[in-house]
């Protein structure tokens, strides 16, 4: 909408194509170190020779069987969790605020719980349950904030979010403690990780693009929230819409992410404030920052847990947990952040 537009000066705007290079970049740092760095020590050479000329060695297995798809992994992954970190921040203008606010991850706790307690299905079937879930608590959540007089709004899409994951969160709980199945099955799922997934990268990324896109369309409408939501309706934006857009995107982006790696929750909290350091509050700038910012985190946590655990590894949800900590305690003692 024209109206929405926001004007950004040329010396700015090449500042902020600055820093977009500057993160693509990182992130190609960062894939080079998952390609090359593992449980076998290769260099950048061996990943050439086992992309070009293979010969069918062990090294080549690894790079080609097991670190090239953890990589593209984590990049879709982090990828999704930036972007729906950054807009679940936007629309509940709440700084503290991540997917699992809406309820997604515990949704896809119950789903993989249940569904283990009836039988016993394998990897890609509990996949397809567990973005199944965070659907269907999303949308739960959506539609007990909507039924409130005057519509969805910031404050009770939190609150309908903490009362459906403690709601979907109770029921986890009970099925675990009657059925072993199932608790074998949450320990699994619940160790957010890249390593020992299902492969479903190749029928699950036209859903990460999709919601990709729709995450930028929502940029406009997000900058004139910021504004407060009078301003915001007389610029001409719809609330009703954009809450819905912004609601099914970060249910698709999140639903993905969990569907791919398990609860990774640390980095939809972490990414969407880097990128406002970063470029500041313009949505248009930090959608695509949030997007790098956050393939980059991931892979860089995923790399560093190989490494600092040899001979195994420590799940990439439990390094940016460690790593989050700090980050926060530096945020809150800042004198000046970025607003929402």
């Amino acid at each position: 909408m024209p109206s929405t537009t926001v004007v950004t000066p040329p010396r700015r705007r090449c500042g902020r194509l600055a820093v977009l290079g500057w993160a693509t970049a990182a992130l190609v740092v960062a894939v080079v170190a998952s390609v090359c760095i593992g449980g076998m020590a290769t260099t950048p050479l061996d990943v050439l020779s086992a992309l070009f000329t293979p010969t069918g060695s062990e090294k080549d297995l690894a790079i080609t069987g097991l670190r090239i798809p953890r990589t593209a992994l984590g990049i879709v992954v982090g990828a999704c969790l930036g972007l729906a970190g950054t807009l679940v921040q936007g629309h509940t203008r709440n700084p503290i605020a991540d997917p699992g606010l809406l309820g997604i991850f515990q949704g896809a706790a119950l789903a993989i719980v249940l569904v283990a307690a009836v039988g016993n299905p394998s990897g890609p079937v509990q996949a397809v349950f567990a973005f199944g879930g965070a659907l269907a608590a999303s949308a739960l959540v959506f539609a007990i904030a909507a039924s409130v007089r005057g519509g969805a709004t910031p404050i009770t899409l939190v609150l309908a979010g903490v009362a459906v994951s403690a709601l979907c969160g109770a029921l986890v709980a009970t099925v675990v403690l009657l059925n072993m199945d199932a608790l074998d099955a949450l320990r699994f799922w619940q160790v957010g990780s890249l390593a020992t997934r299902n492969g479903a990268i190749a029928y699950m990324w036209p859903f990460a693009v999709i919601g990709a896109l729709l995450a930028i369309a929502n940029a406009p409408a997000l900058n004139a929230l910021a504004l407060g939501t009078q301003s915001a309706a007389s610029l001409g934006v719809s609330l009703r819409r954009a809450r819905i857009l912004g609601i099914a995107t970060i249910t698709l982006l999140a639903g993905t992410a969990v569907m791919l790696a398990g609860p990774i929750a640390f980095a939809g909290l972490i990414v969407p404030h880097i990128a406002r350091a970063v470029v500041g509050g313009d949505y248009r700038w930090q959608m695509p920052a949030s997007a790098l910012i956050g393939s980059t985190v991931l892979l860089l946590a995923d790399t560093l847990g190989r490494v600092i655990a040899r001979p195994g590894e420590l799940s990439v949800a439990v390094v940016l947990a460690v790593a989050g900590a700090p980050f926060f305690i530096a945020l809150a003692r800042r004198r000046r952040t970025v607003a929402l």
